[in-house]
């Protein structure tokens, strides 16, 4: 299985805009991407960047990752919230780069332990694919009941 996304650049990095033409679903299409939107503008009103995608791609998938695991446990989630929130600093020598995945979830799962939902969602978080991928950076999980 793959799934595609395509962005146009136009311009230098710091003087250069972009677009996030779209993605494979039609999900995401026609979003503004620049330099501001990445490294000065902490509002995210600018436009999006490429950590806010990882952030919504880590927590989508924790969560779809998660309620697998309820349902197989026997004990589907009422509801799941997840966020994540991907860190991007200064890089040793140059550059930039992204340090962490801090995900927090919240659910509501009926006939479930609140110490059993952190166990499942540890194991949501080591399973997922996006988790697996981001294995170079340092992924936290902040798990408990809505």
């Amino acid at each position: 299985m793959k799934r595609h996304a395509e962005v146009s650049w136009k311009g230098s990095l710091t003087q250069g805009s972009g677009r996030l033409l779209g993605t494979q679903s039609g999900a995401l299409g026609d979003l503004p991407m620049g330099f501001k939107a990445r490294f000065e503008d902490e509002t995210g009103k600018s436009g999006t960047n490429p950590e806010e995608l990882i952030a919504a791609a880590h927590a989508s998938c924790i969560a779809m990752q998660l309620a697998h695991l309820l349902a197989e446990n026997g004990t589907p989630a009422e509801r799941l919230h997840s966020r994540a929130e991907v860190e991007l600093q200064p890089a040793e020598g140059g550059g930039f780069e992204i340090r962490s995945s801090a995900i927090t979830m919240t659910g509501s799962v009926p006939g479930l332990e609140e110490e059993k939902f952190k166990e499942i969602a540890a194991r949501a978080k080591e399973i997922c694919p996006v988790s697996k991928a981001l294995g170079a950076i340092k992924v936290t999980l902040d798990a408990r009941f809505a």
